[in-house]
């Protein structure tokens, strides 16, 4: 059982600070010398301007996470009292570790989260995160997560969660989870009040802490409410020290006093079954979270005073609701979002409900709206508007001058640049049901005779959706027409739509996926010479195994960090806590054999290009390491590229944009284009 990591790694995860007016990161230095590189990979894989954004307490600054050169982050704040011009204060170069986001303490310091990747010296991969916090003046940083280790190697991996920014009504008083470890070697168990999970008080000036609530050896997470009294707890059940994936709730009443079980929930007298609480609201005494109902994803709250009897907020008969709306500092619930053909956002709130209308018709291309950020007293928000067109812009709409004022946008590399329109479809698979999914051609084409490109999304326990796609927009801008089914086995559409999940039932899910490619042809959008299918994660999966099912169907495959072995994935579990639902989600069969790519490679027509990083947490890069031997022990033409320390998402600009430009070449070469 994995509890901690190396603590080598973390050390070197140094905040450099800055002070500097921020400069456009360019390309140039990273890509010198690479002639090959396309314009549209340089454009498209550079990552986002914009990764996380805040506002402060008095609605008078701005901080922002903006991707620098390579690996690197930023942390950049605007002052808008004054010029209006971002200046940078801290960088992460540390290619393992990540900086994820940053949050206003006060007005002057900022609380933030690195994580990253270690590895124990028997090559198992420990995921870690640290809090930290950033003087914006001076860029000074102070580790604020708790030190906790086993003699100098090892230190926890939960580096804490922030439950409440302003602890006790207090700005630059945090209240956060805290993770101890035994002091015992690794191995032993130890005592269990020197471990598990528990909450402190933070002082972020002086990084002086204070218990809130003891450690709990099986806590999963707790819930604070606006004016950070804890009052959520749910622990995790285990068996043999594996997760059983089953979970305790307990509450504390208004008044306070000792934990209790939030047991016998009922809707209309019937029992819940399930519930997995997300908010709490202290002005109702309420706890909000999501159930199934009819079978589809839903949210509803119960009271915090043992009677049970909770009531719907919102459900739907067609989509899961999937996603509490919250804003402002006290991350307060004010609607929910569901995904049919586009994202929806339904408002409790009517007052923003009237606001987000009237935005979404002010802006062009009906963008989704997405509040972001607020100032304490709400009169000042941070909104993105984006679209399927549209990255995103950053606007600062003041509520008592009524003025919209954009700040900045989320991809500034893609500002001005044509992209093509994605439109719901659907296509019949080859019982007649009806898929949903995406097409997406390029900017003025009449789509038809085109190269054309399916590409199933990753999960397989996540959906495709309307909105900007960076790898989706790329292929357009080469000329691709671009098919994303949601094939049966994706999230969203309810429990009879996700059935088996897309590895039991990997014949249906892939089935789907083919039949989108028929599909593309069928209609003459795409040339059968010139299909291809491009996926990442589990869509890397789904083009490999298209080749099991149709071997002749996509003439090309690019595959970027696949499952290629659904053994592995068992196998790999085994050093984790979470091996038996690991274990539980494969299942064990004759479907193992027949749904891995790396066994069936005898099989393969088309030539593929495989694409993993090394430090791969989701999907280990044996699985890609070992598909390219097997394909070429078979006689089949494969390429592979390995990135040395990077993790499942690829998270570096100069090897997204190399990425690209390498399968856009192989897409270019094996369809016959150039």
């Amino acid at each position: 059982m994995i509890l901690a990591t190396n603590s080598s790694a973390l050390m070197r995860l140094v905040l450099r600070a800055g002070g500097s007016a921020l400069a456009v990161c360019s390309l140039a230095a990273p890509l010198a010398g690479q002639d090959k590189v396309d314009e549209a990979a340089i454009r498209f894989g550079m990552r986002e301007s914009v990764m996380h954004i805040s506002l402060s307490p008095s609605g008078n600054r701005i901080a922002y996470v903006s991707a620098g050169p390579q690996h690197s982050e930023i942390i950049n704040v605007i002052d808008l009292t004054g010029n209006a011009e971002p200046r940078q204060i801290a960088a992460n170069t540390e290619i393992v570790a990540d900086l994820d986001w940053c949050e206003w303490a006060n007005d002057q310091q900022l609380v933030c989260q690195a994580s990253g990747m270690a590895k124990t010296p028997d090559g198992v991969l420990l995921p870690y995160d640290r809090l930290f916090s950033v003087d914006v003046e001076t860029g000074a940083n102070k580790e604020l997560s708790k030190r906790q280790s086993y003699g100098a190697r090892w230190v926890a991996q939960n580096g804490g969660d922030v439950l409440a920014l302003d602890a006790g009504g207090e700005q630059g008083r945090i209240l956060i989870s805290s993770q101890a470890v035994p002091s015992s070697d690794v191995g032993r168990r130890a005592d269990s009040r020197d471990e598990g999970l528990g909450v402190e008080v933070v002082d972020i000036a002086t990084g002086k802490r204070s218990a809130r609530e003891r450690y709990d050896p099986l806590g999963r997470y707790y819930l604070a409410d606006a004016v950070g009294n804890v009052r959520i707890k749910v622990r995790n059940r285990m068996e043999s020290g594996r997760l059983t994936g089953e979970f305790d709730t307990l509450y504390r009443p208004a008044e306070g006093g000792s934990w209790k079980d939030l047991e016998n929930l009922t809707l209309d007298g019937a029992a819940v079954p399930f519930f997995s609480p997300s908010a709490v609201d202290s002005a109702r005494n309420v706890v909000i979270g999501f159930i199934t109902k009819d079978g589809y994803d839903a949210i509803a709250e119960f009271p915090l005073d043992g009677t049970g009897a909770g009531k719907v907020l919102m459900t739907r008969s067609d989509v899961d609701v999937d996603a509490l709306i919250r804003i402002g500092r006290q991350r307060r619930v004010v609607g929910a979002s569901y995904a049919t053909e586009k994202r929806e956002i339904a408002y409790f709130d009517p007052t923003l409900a009237k606001l987000a209308r009237g935005l979404g018709k002010a802006l062009p291309d009906q963008p989704l709206i997405n509040l972001v950020g607020a100032s304490t007293d709400e009169r000042k928000l941070l909104v993105i508007a984006s679209s399927d067109t549209q990255p995103g812009m950053v606007y600062l709409y003041d509520k008592e001058a009524r003025t919209l004022e954009p700040m900045l946008p989320v991809r500034r590399e893609l500002v001005g640049r044509d992209m093509g329109q994605m439109r719901p479809i659907t296509y019949p698979a080859s019982d007649g049901t009806m898929i949903p999914a995406y097409l997406t051609l390029p900017p003025g084409s009449d789509g038809k005779g085109l190269p054309g490109i399916v590409m199933p999304h990753g999960g397989p326990s996540a959906r495709d959706e309307w909105g900007f796609d960076w790898l989706v927009q790329y292929f357009v801008a080469k000329g691709y027409a671009v098919l994303q089914p949601n094939y049966r086995g994706s999230a969203g559409y309810g429990e009879n739509w996700y059935g088996r999940n897309g590895f039991k039932a990997w014949d249906v899910a892939i089935g789907d996926v083919n039949d989108a490619g028929r599909w593309l042809v069928s209609q003459g959008i795409a040339k059968p010479e010139k299909l291809a299918i491009v996926g990442w994660s589990y869509g890397g999966y789904a083009a490999l195994q298209s080749q099991v099912l149709d071997p002749n169907l996509f003439k090309a495959v690019a595959a970027i960090a696949p499952v290629t072995d659904l053994g592995y994935i068992t196998q790999d579990a085994q050093d984790y806590t979470n091996s038996r639902l690991v274990k539980r989600f494969i299942g064990t069969g004759p479907h193992i054999e027949a749904g891995s790519p790396r066994r069936q490679a005898a099989k393969f027509a088309s030539p593929v290009a495989l694409f993993h990083g090394t430090l791969d947490l989701n999907v280990a890069v044996r699985h890609s390491q070992d598909m390219a031997k097997a394909l070429k022990g078979a006689g089949k033409r494969v390429e592979y590229h390995e990135y040395k320390d990077l993790q499942h998402d690829l998270g570096d600009t100069k090897v997204r944009v190399e990425m690209l430009s390498d399968i856009g070449r192989f897409l270019d070469t094996a369809l016959g284009s150039k």
